[in-house]
């Protein structure tokens, strides 16, 4: 016989099992319910209700389901007062599922429909925004990059005012680091082949053309700081350009050394003045030491 305790043993393990069961029934129920509601709402004809029901969805975060109906409706819409909030909506649904390509479609597609729409400036901003969030990484080809830093720009112009515009600063600076992330691992593969001398896919037009590695690698680092001159990248390239320069100085012929030497002594300085408190100054110490050496100390800083 079960006594007293075994009773209530037997029914708190039941209870529990039963709380169990009845949790999934219900969240079958509510599957089941939510799935016939949604499959309604996309049979039915009554496009007022498709368009309150996509912005619940899009409300509660359910952007696909919201995508699908708002899709349908923007044909629907146009020309009526929720064209404009149709469009942006289905924008935002892509941005809230990281479809950030189709996302960018749809506000490029607002704001050069509605150019002075109730959303014409957050679709330019979000335009910029989605091509920020998909730019690739920096060892791969950059035109993504170049093709968002002219949104961001155009946003700047078209709202010179607007509370955003720090965002858009910041996410600029983002880009040009990228760029300049870029030509630096570029430079830093010409510095690291170094006297290596195969073939290249340069034009002859290019500077690299006829130019040994290290002088390419030189030419790419000082081209990038003109070019992103605020990079934080700007040390690295500097203490590259050095390292390149002591190089050639070190491997030139000797009618070309003493030149060489004398800009590489230049190049040490002006890395010295730039960033005397950098990591790298004990390796760019060694190398005037090194110099110096090489040239018996006849090439002195003032000379001209």
């Amino acid at each position: 016989m079960l006594n007293s305790l075994n009773i209530r043993k037997f029914a708190r393990y039941f209870e529990s099992v039963m709380k169990k069961y009845i949790g999934i029934c219900f969240g079958l129920l509510w599957l089941f319910t939510s799935c016939n509601s949604y499959n309604k709402i996309l049979k039915s004809t009554d496009y007022e209700y498709k368009y309150e029901a996509a912005k619940e969805y899009y409300m509660l975060g359910k952007y696909s389901k919201a995508a699908v109906i708002l899709d349908e409706l923007i044909s629907i819409m146009k020309g009526t007062d929720k064209a404009e909030e149709t469009l942006f909506m289905v924008g935002m649904c892509y941005y809230g599922m990281e479809d950030y390509e189709t996302a960018s479609h749809y506000f490029t597609t607002y704001y050069n429909s509605y150019p002075r729409g109730v959303y014409a400036e957050e679709a330019r901003y979000y335009t910029g925004k989605t091509l920020y969030m998909a730019v690739p990484e920096p060892r791969l080809d950059q035109t993504a990059t170049v093709k968002a830093i002219k949104e961001l720009q155009i946003f700047l112009e078209y709202y010179p005012q607007s509370k955003k515009n720090e965002i858009v600063h910041n996410m600029l600076y983002d880009l040009q680091n990228n760029l300049a992330q870029k030509e630096y691992e570029t430079a830093k593969l010409y510095y690291n082949l170094g006297p290596y001398t195969g073939n290249f896919n340069f034009s002859s037009t290019s500077p690299q053309a006829n130019a040994n590695n290290y002088e390419s690698c030189v030419i790419t680092a000082q081209n990038a700081l003109k070019d992103y001159p605020y990079c934080i990248q700007r040390e690295e390239f500097a203490i590259l350009i050095l390292r390149a320069k002591y190089q050639m100085a070190m491997q030139s012929v000797d009618e070309k050394k003493h030149e060489r030497m004398r800009d590489a002594m230049d190049e040490y300085y002006a890395f010295k003045n730039d960033y005397p408190e950098s990591g790298y100054m004990e390796e760019a110490n060694q190398m005037l030491k090194k110099i110096n050496k090489a040239t018996g100390g006849n090439i002195s800083e003032d000379e001209d």
